[in-house]
């Protein structure tokens, strides 16, 4: 990833949308992360994913193993009175 100033971005804005094709490139201001830029195949990508629902035939036997076996931490059981 690369990370730039703002100013520095305003400056050479073509130069980093070439960059954002292969890398995101965060934009900060006063030192701090403030926007990243990324490709538009990126962001389609990242879009689809958040959305995809996962069903039961997406997970191996071996996930649903774990998943079967898997036991909640001991804080957990402060919860208990909420599920009624």
């Amino acid at each position: 990833m690369v990370r730039v100033s703002s100013a520095e971005f305003q400056k050479n804005f073509g130069r980093y949308q070439d960059v954002a094709l292969t890398q995101a490139v965060t934009v900060t201001r006063n030192g701090r992360d403030r926007t990243v830029l990324i490709s538009s195949d990126e962001y389609h990508r990242l879009k689809r994913r958040d959305r995809r629902v996962m069903t039961l035939e997406d997970f191996s036997p071996e996930d649903l193993a774990a998943i079967e076996k898997a036991q909640p931490p001991a804080e957990a059981a402060s919860y208990n009175d909420e599920v009624a």
